[in-house]
């Protein structure tokens, strides 16, 4: 489909975009006018995309081979353990003054497993160390807190699950249920968490749950562990924080054994500042891989911006997606910070109240070229992998396929619900809780494009902010979650949470994410070890012990979880249909709408519960299949269960307890 064809699709299905049909016209060429420029119509894209199967380091019959991209800087020695860290003419780089490229050939005896090393560079002017652009080993020193990278030559990882699991992909319409996690904060203990205790002992709790996909943070290494792995140092290496290359594969082997997607978090949005580790100011530049001047800094997060316009960036980053998509076995990405890729300014303060946000000088036309590019490549590699965006622009096409005008992620955050939830339990009495606008927030969305909705995800968890069961609860989590303890604050904050994940779930577009122990409410927030709390673990772990412990609502609220996951995974069509409104009444804070073969029906009210509340319907009748306020999630059993509902006139009437969500079914004739 050319350009035109494909500007006119999505212009099709959104009217607004039909003024801005030259510049869809004007992406669409530029995207393949960059890969031409790109593989100079030698290579396909796949073959582009070979950057870590040039540089680094790699063995050549009986030599090593170690190559590096400098252009600025006029010498380059190796120095570490094989040497005593001395500069000597036997460890000095050849530099190809034409391509700024470095090599270095030495002995195959010369390299041994485990070595630590750094390169250390001259420019005019100045000198520095410097870690591999390409290195896939880094390690910290326990002494000095600095990183070396490392060689590492671990035997090859022998897949048994050599293909991604086709559970998910057999079942075209189910949803995405995500479960994010973080591996350095999945264990109990007060320490690091391990890619081997993860497969152990996390992976058989995700399963349980009911969840399909795995989405893996802070994989990529990161220097500061209180950063959750998006100030990235090094695109290449495994975080050693918890454990080797190989001990990530079998994590991912292990997933894909019990069914499970796993995608990444892939951080191509910034760098960090750290010149040591990462790639800032590497040949002595600012501009090597990023931005000069002011816009190669991103003030809010204290990192640098990629210059997606150079082509060794493309290639660098291009190469990276690769990279992890085949040597790991990985079943998609999570792009992290989209709209900070794509706006000039970041999309900081902004309120993209307008179309010509998306088209105006403001937007970075080579980001998008190379979110477009990289989706491609992926896509080209494994058709079947996932790409997601995390965009809170609202961006029309970035998650349309290129051939129908879009960018070409398989789907998008919708990032503001869990901000709109937030912002009802700040800013509002429970009884002036606005179920227009909230009905309007959940389904703000583009329905031509494949979304993702969460309640909550780690953003809401981090320190300064709170998860929501602690927003509802606070301090009494502390002493009242006892199944034999009755406290209305308890009782309100458990209603509240299931009312809230049972709404998002069942009015999300294609998918929905949960974040790793929020499904059983786990309480307080994350705060990872730094000097303003005693380089404490505390708040950084997963605290299993509350929902194994059946005497703790937290497995009441576990329980929940599950259920409303397995009616979801069981609902025939459930990508493929949207809700449907049947009655808002603000008064009586009561929402109901319809999905395929499903009616739900909440009632917000904090006190007032109705009897025989009528509304619209088609059918005979209808089975209660499950309501939040059953004993076995932490109700108090208001309803009769199983119960049939007639269908009267068009019109069906129920029992609707204050703070209770209903579903019923159809009961087919």
């Amino acid at each position: 489909m050319d350009a035109d064809n494909s500007a006119l699709h999505i212009a099709q299905q959104d009217p607004y975009l039909s003024p801005y049909r030259h510049r869809l016209d004007e992406r669409q060429n530029n995207f393949a006018v960059l890969e031409k420029t790109l593989t100079q119509g030698k290579m396909d894209l796949v073959d582009f995309a070979c950057g870590h199967l040039y540089f680094g380091w790699h063995q050549l019959e009986d030599q090593w081979i170690l190559r590096e991209w400098a252009p600025n800087a006029e010498r380059m020695f190796l120095v570490g353990d094989m040497n005593d860290w001395q500069e000597s003419h036997e460890f000095q780089f050849d530099k190809d003054s034409f391509s700024g490229t470095f090599s270095l050939r030495l002995p195959a005896s010369s390299i041994t497993h485990g070595q630590r090393y750094r390169l250390r560079l001259y420019w005019p002017g100045g000198q520095g160390d410097r870690l591999p652009s390409y290195a896939k080993r880094v390690v910290q020193n326990p002494n000095t807190q600095d990183f070396d990278a490392q060689i590492w030559l671990e035997p090859s990882y022998k897949w048994q699950f050599d293909k991604v699991p086709k559970s998910f992909y057999q079942k075209p319409s189910s949803p995405l249920l995500l479960y994010e996690a973080h591996v350095g904060m999945a264990q109990e203990a007060e320490r690091v968490g391990s890619f081997q205790e993860f497969r152990q002992s996390i992976l058989p709790r995700i399963v349980a749950a009911g969840y399909n996909a795995i989405q893996l943070m802070a994989i990529q290494e990161h220097p500061y562990y209180g950063s959750f792995g998006y100030q990235v140092a090094n695109f290449f290496a495994v975080s050693s924080r918890f454990g080797t290359p190989n001990d990530l594969k079998e994590l991912i082997d292990a997933a894909h054994a019990q069914g499970l997607l796993v995608i990444m978090d892939l951080v191509h949005s910034h760098a960090v500042r750290n010149e040591l580790e990462g790639l800032s100011c590497f040949d002595g530049t600012e501009y090597q891989y990023f931005h000069a001047g002011p816009r190669g800094y991103h003030s809010a997060w204290d990192s640098r911006c990629f210059d997606y316009s150079k082509a060794q960036v493309l290639h660098f980053l291009l190469s990276n997606c690769k990279y992890w998509l085949e040597e790991f076995h990985l079943d998609g990405f999570r792009f992290d910070g989209v709209t900070s890729m794509i706006y000039r300014d970041h999309g900081l303060g902004k309120a993209f109240g307008s179309y010509e946000d998306y088209f105006g000088d403001n937007i970075d036309e080579d980001a998008l070229g190379y979110l477009a590019l990289a989706n491609r490549l992926i896509h080209t590699i494994k058709p079947d992998a996932l790409t997601l965006a995390e965009d809170v622009s609202g961006l029309p096409g970035l998650a349309a396929p290129q051939q129908r005008g879009g960018i070409g992620f398989n789907y998008r955050y919708s990032m503001g619900i869990a901000d709109f939830w937030i912002k009802l339990l700040k800013e509002y009495r429970d009884e002036d809780w606005p179920m227009g606008r909230l009905w309007h927030e959940l389904i703000n969305r583009r329905f031509d494009e494949q979304t993702i909705s969460y309640c909550e995800c780690h953003d809401q968890a981090l320190v300064g902010d709170k998860t929501l069961i602690f927003r509802l609860i606070d301090a009494d989590m502390y002493h009242a979650m006892s199944i034999e303890t009755k406290h209305l604050r308890v009782d309100r904050g458990i209603a509240l949470h299931k009312l809230i994940r049972l709404l998002t779930l069942f009015t999300a577009g294609q998918g929905y994410l949960n974040f790793m122990g929020n499904e059983f409410g786990h309480p307080e927030w994350i705060d990872f070890p730094r000097q303003g709390n005693q380089w404490s673990f505390h708040f950084a772990r997963r605290q299993w012990s509350l929902v194994d412990q059946p005497e703790l609502r937290y497995q009441q609220l576990a329980a929940f979880d599950r259920a409303i996951l397995n009616l979801a995974q069981n609902f025939p069509e459930f990508a493929k249909v949207q809700p449907f409104l049947r009655h808002l009444n603000e008064a009586d804070k009561v929402l109901i709408f319809s999905r395929g073969p499903f009616i739900f029906a909440f009632n917000f009210h904090p006190h007032q519960s109705f009897t025989d509340y009528g509304f619209s319907a088609e059918g005979n009748s209808y089975r209660l299949v499950l309501t939040s306020d059953a004993e076995v999630f932490g109700g108090f059993g208001r309803l009769q269960e199983p119960q049939i509902l007639p269908c009267v006139d068009q019109q069906v009437k129920l029992y609707l307890p204050a703070r209770t969500g209903l579903v019923l079914q159809t009961v087919e004739d």
